[in-house]
């Protein structure tokens, strides 16, 4: 009797992946492929259910409608303030990489960033052009603002918290469970919560204010404070996961490092400077992009405490896609938009990736 064949490692490797692959192609590739094609056709939600022929294939107008205009004109002084970082920033790493203290791949990076920073900002109508989406880069802006604030803020604070709450206690299991609850909770509780607090009238905020004398602040109607309170709220639910991420990192890290470190007088704030972050280093990376791909995505803080008030100012691009494809019906300009915002998180995630592997 001849003995039964074996598998080989690659084919019980690839038989114990099948289930996974195929998951991921049907609710991830499939979709992601059926969204580029649908922004490439003028797509009417409504009609097309009814008549699955109602679309017209239109290739990139969907973008064009979306990210461009009428008599659209460049200049370096659109936009002095942002412009101006950007040359400042171009200018910071060539001098950088020139006294050695950015490596080669990095300062290209940082300077292509820049480059980009000088360049977009620049498109303007000229004098009677238009946007032909004047709602779609305001709310570009919106998001990246929120960005920039959420995932340092999350970021810092999560790996300060998890830097105090590495002890082996009770008390600091106590603490790390109590921390970590905001996570659970759902966005509209988290809302919820939030609109309390920032409440004008009885929020805990107010009451503060007014027991130093100060005037409550309408929080999520005055337009120069909106993003704030998105954003606070945003940094309260977010800070668990990153937490228990950096305390793992840190318990990672040998002991014996930290003795041998105390022998040379270094304790305390020089050991966290040249030791923990160091170590930290790829958490730092994992933490941050996925901090990054999590907010761009945001969508619950903005539509259920302001709707995206006052003014646009707190209206976020997947708040204005969603609208765009359900209450517009227009899904093909909604996934134009989509596009957009994958190549976005595609973009930081591959320069924090890279920055990381640099420095690993």
């Amino acid at each position: 009797m001849a003995p039964r064949s074996r598998l080989s490692q690659t084919q019980a490797a690839w038989l114990l992946l099948a289930p996974f692959l195929a998951t991921y192609a049907l609710f991830l590739v499939y979709p992601f492929c059926r969204g580029i094609w649908i922004s490439l056709h003028d797509w009417n939600l409504l009609a097309v259910a009814f008549n699955p022929d109602a679309k017209e294939f239109v290739g990139l107008r969907n973008y064009e409608r979306v990210m461009w205009g009428k008599n659209i004109t460049w200049s370096l002084f659109n936009a002095p303030l942002l412009q101006g970082l950007g040359l400042l920033a171009l200018v910071l790493s060539a001098l950088l990489h020139r006294l050695g203290r950015l490596s080669r791949l990095n300062a290209i990076v940082f300077g292509v960033v820049s480059l980009l920073l000088v360049f977009f900002p620049g498109f303007y109508p000229d004098e009677g052009g238009r946007w032909y989406d004047r709602r779609f880069w305001p709310t570009v802006a919106n998001t990246l603002v929120f960005v920039a604030f959420t995932v340092p803020g999350v970021t810092i604070s999560a790996l300060l918290l998890a830097a105090a709450l590495n002890r082996e206690t009770r008390a600091m299991g106590i603490l790390r469970t109590l921390f970590f609850l905001s996570q659970v909770l759902s966005v509209t509780v988290v809302t919820l919560i939030w609109q309390i607090m920032f409440s004008p009238r009885q929020g805990l905020i107010a009451n503060i204010t007014k027991t130093f004398g100060g005037t409550p602040i309408n929080w999520l109607t005055d337009q120069q404070f909106a993003m704030a309170a998105i954003v606070i709220a945003t940094i309260w639910w977010s800070i668990g996961i990153a937490m228990i991420l950096f305390l793992a990192g840190l318990q990672d890290i040998s002991k014996d490092i930290y003795e041998a470190a105390a022998l040379d007088n270094a304790r305390g704030w020089k050991a966290f400077w040249y030791i923990t972050l160091p170590n930290l280093t790829r958490t730092i990376s994992v933490v941050v992009i996925l901090q990054i791909i999590l907010h761009f995505q945001v969508f619950g803080q903005s539509h259920l405490m302001t709707q995206g008030g006052p003014n646009d100012s707190t209206q976020v691009l997947v708040r204005y896609i969603y609208q765009t494809g359900f209450r517009d019906s227009e899904l093909g300009r909604a996934s134009a938009m989509a596009v957009f915002l994958f190549l976005i998180m595609g973009s930081f995630s591959i320069i924090q990736f890279i920055i990381g592997r640099e420095r690993d």
